[in-house]
Formats: C-alpha cells, structure tokens, sequence
C-alpha cells in the first residue's frame, strides 16, 4: 500500500472516530470541546471524499491492467489501455491535489476577517483610493455571500476614508482576505488635480482574523474604559451625549476608540471586538513571523508595510508584485472581481508550501 493511501486510512478513521464522540452526552454539554470538535468534522470532510474518489480510482487502475493482463480480444485490450491512460491521469492530478489538501492549515482560515484601511502617502488623493478599495471589497463579499458590518471610520475630507476598519462575516473569510495584507499602490490623475498629471498614492490594508471569546480571555481589571461626546470632521461635537468610548488595554497599552453608533453600549460592543482582535493579533503574530521567514508569498505573515499590488488606472492595469501577475481588467477588478488573482496567489503559496514540506506524503 502507498504511504498517501495509508495516511488518507488514517485519517478516515479519525474522521469516523470525531462523528461518534460529537453525539455523546458528555461531549455535547461541554460548549468549547463540542464546538472545536464540529471544526475538526468539517475540516476533514474535503480529505475523506478525496480519499474516496482515489481509493475508487485506485480500484479502477488496478481492473484495468488486470483485463491487459489476462484478456486476448483486442478491442477489448484497446479499451482497458484507453481507461488506463486516463485513470493515470486522474491519479496525478488527485494525488497532487490530495497533498495540498493535507498540508497543514492555518487554524485562522476559518475565521471571520477584520479589516483595517488607511489612506498613506497622497492626501486626499490616498483617502479617495481607500474609499475605492473599501468599494472593492464591498462588492468582493456581495459575491461572496458575507456580511460587512462597520466598526470604526474617519472620513477624508473630499470623500473615501482616512480610516476604516470593518468586519467581514461568512465562511473561511481570512482564508481568502488574508492575502489583502499590505501597501496597495494607485497611478491615475487625482480628482483633486487640475493639471491632469498622473499621481502616486498609497493605502495599507490589514487584515486580522476575527478573534472570538475563546481566543482571548479579557480580564475587566487590564480595561480602562474612557466615555467622551463622538466628534465629526475637524473636531466639532456632533452630539452632547457621552456614547463614544475609549478603551485601554493596561497590559499592552493598546488603546481602541469607537464612536460610529449613537449608542454607547453599542460602541463598547464594537470596541471591546477591535480590542480582542488587537490582542489575540500579538499571540498570532509570532506564528506569521515564523512563516515569513520560510515563504515570500505571503504578506499578511510578515512585512505589512510591502507593496503588494499597483493599480494603474491609464492603463487599466493591476499587477501583484509578489507573483509578478499582471492583468488589463482593472476597472473589473474594481468592481469586486478579485477571485483569480486570490487564487493565484493561493496557487503560489500552496507551492512553496509543498517545496517546504519535509515529510513525504
């Protein structure tokens, strides 16, 4: 038996293993244990119905040069070696994709995604791109099915963002987002530009996996909680009520400040998810550092100030400096259509995954 057919047993019967313990009583009333349990179930089902179609690719093969082996019609050998060919196929590419499939995941994939986007260099050119780029991936997780929710924005003053930091929730969304994580860069004449000369300007985009209350545990005593009247543009109150809210992480000295809602505790709810995610970002960093230093592809694991991609609108062109993927359908793009270049990224990173893996499987 092959080494990739004895590991794909293997973890058949830890996936059937998994299905009996989730149903016991024990299980189910402990929350935490019933609900990484459920996780592991749903993480391995990809792996088992592989193992399934090459298990009965395997079956086939095997037919197949039996009937070589033992049959004289010659039609029906020209059958069997026609069914070969392409069942050897399927077996590459299964197995290719089998390995992949058992790489190690990052445990984040999962998770929701909170994304932070601040206008860099440009002035109100940088905040007018961020505004874009908020658009984009507005549009990016209507395709998707995911809902946004907004925790906390500072609008620029001709229009787009300074700032904005919003959720996005659904399935495997920092799987996907992750690969967002850097500077993005705009060449275009800037709306804000009389001579129509074309301009340079940046946004960096952060992307954190959602934390959630099992990740971090939040001691009330580390949290100074400050409550102030929310301002708008250049300062002025824009209501007489304490609801916006300042939190401070005592330990770390993190601090988060929330106004958008008009309620406080509504502002708190938000603060108290930024701050969480903030925190548990400390812990998960140490794992993307140690990734970084093995694979380029992957921005969000290391350098978040690098340039990732450029956006040249004269040319309505967009490239990824970390492939070197250059495609002529900006203005698509921009319209939320960013799964082939996610993808390819996917695709670069799976194969320096596979080079790093030192176990042959």
């Amino acid at each position: 038996m092959n080494n990739l057919l004895s590991k794909l047993e293997e973890i058949y019967k830890r996936w059937l293993a998994i299905g009996e313990e989730i149903t016991k009583p024990d299980v189910m009333e402990n929350m935490k244990r019933y609900i990484k349990l459920n996780k592991d179930y749903k993480d391995l089902q990809p792996v088992v119905e592989a193992y399934k179609t090459y298990e009965n690719v395997l079956s086939n093969i095997a037919h197949s040069k039996e009937v070589l082996a033992t049959e004289k019609d010659e039609d029906f050998r020209e059958m069997a070696k026609a069914e070969l060919d392409e069942l050897l196929g399927k077996e590459e590419k299964l197995e290719e994709d089998i390995r992949i499939l058992l790489l190690p995941q990052d445990p984040q994939d999962s998770k929701n995604a909170q994304v932070e986007l601040r206008a860099g260099t440009g002035g109100d050119e940088a905040s007018i791109f961020a505004g874009d780029l908020f658009r984009m991936y507005q549009h990016f997780a209507d395709k998707k099915g995911w809902r946004i929710e907004v925790m906390s924005s500072t609008e620029g003053t001709v229009g787009g963002f300074k700032e904005v930091i919003f959720n996005l929730i659904g399935e495997n969304v920092y799987g996907l987002m992750k690969y967002e994580s850097g500077v993005h860069r705009v060449q275009r004449v800037p709306q804000t530009e009389a001579q129509g000369r074309v301009h340079t300007s940046a946004a960096s985009v952060v992307v954190l996996p959602e934390a959630d209350e099992f990740d971090v545990e939040l001691k009330q005593s580390d949290i100074r909680k400050d409550t102030y009247c929310s301002s708008g543009p250049g300062g002025q109150s824009v209501n007489t009520t304490y609801s916006a809210v300042r939190l401070t992480h005592i330990p770390t000295g993190i601090v988060v400040a929330i106004q958008d809602e008009k309620s406080q505790l509504k502002n708190l709810e938000k603060a108290m998810k930024v701050l969480r995610t903030r925190l548990f970002e400390l812990e998960y960093q140490k794992y993307l550092d140690e990734v970084s230093s093995k694979r380029k592809t992957m921005v969000s694991s290391g350098d978040r100030s690098a340039k990732v991609r450029t956006y040249n609108y004269p040319q309505n062109r967009i490239t990824d400096h970390r492939i070197n993927m250059t495609s002529y359908n900006l203005t698509s793009y921009m319209d939320g259509n960013i799964q082939d270049m996610i993808e390819a990224l996917q695709v670069a990173e799976n194969a320096e995954r596979l080079k790093e893996a030192v176990e042959d499987i």
